[in-house]
């Protein structure tokens, strides 16, 4: 079982964090009487870490703004990635874009006989799921949102960062995935091995700017997936 956590920090400090004495983590802030713990020279594994082994629970530290964005996984036990290495096989699927790219023309062949047409739209249709995730450290995740472009149709990932879209898609949807805070991406189903049931792993990119103030820790979920 793995625990997901978020860090937060409610009022940003003031201070200016170049002025601190330099610390062995950091910097000390005299106006505090406190070691602000600087974040942003640590990556996810050694800010887990640090949470999971600190003796006091009142911390103050400086973060990069994405660190605060993204989900912290704190593993009970090892687990493999189900999407671990998928990302080559499903350059055969899809291509990504930016939200903001400019759409491609599709071309379609009309067919004229009726009954032919509706059984080659049934035999198009796909099943479409697979796992939203950081760009930086493939991290899931929960609560983005999924939804076919041009309409009302959508889905949020779950726990996992996984979702399942609710209706079958064909060759040539376009599905717009969005995270808080996070740049959407565009996913266009191309479908080239014709087939029925297909996944992705869809990466989602953010800026950042420095943020520092007291730590809270929220725990948002225990997963049980492996």
């Amino acid at each position: 079982m793995n625990t997901q956590f978020n860090l937060e920090i409610k009022k940003p400090c003031l201070e200016n964090y170049d002025q601190f004495r330099p610390t062995e983590k950091g910097g000390f802030c005299d106006n505090c009487q406190k070691e602000v713990i600087d974040f942003t020279q640590m990556n996810n594994k050694e800010i887990v870490n640090y949470f999971k082994t600190r003796t006091t629970n009142n911390t103050c530290g400086r973060f990069n703004t994405q660190q605060l964005r993204t989900p912290f996984k704190s593993p009970q036990k090892k687990y493999l990635n189900f999407f671990t290495g998928l990302g080559l096989t499903l350059l055969s699927f899809f291509s990504i874009t930016p939200a903001e790219a400019q759409e491609q023309n599709q071309s379609t062949k009309k067919v004229k006989d009726s009954s032919s047409t509706e059984e080659l739209k049934n035999k198009e249709r796909i099943t479409v799921k697979g796992t939203v995730v950081t760009e930086e450290d493939g991290l899931p995740l929960p609560g983005a949102s999924v939804i076919l472009q041009g309409t009302a149709h959508g889905i949020q990932t779950d726990f996992d960062g996984f979702f399942e879209f609710p209706k079958k898609l064909k060759k040539g949807d376009v599905l717009i995935i969005s995270y808080v805070g996070l740049e959407s991406q565009k996913v266009i189903i191309e479908n080239k091995k014709s087939a029925t049931n297909i996944e992705l792993k869809v990466n989602m990119e953010y800026t950042s700017c420095v943020i520092m103030g007291e730590v809270a820790v929220k725990e948002i979920f225990k997963s049980k997936r492996n």
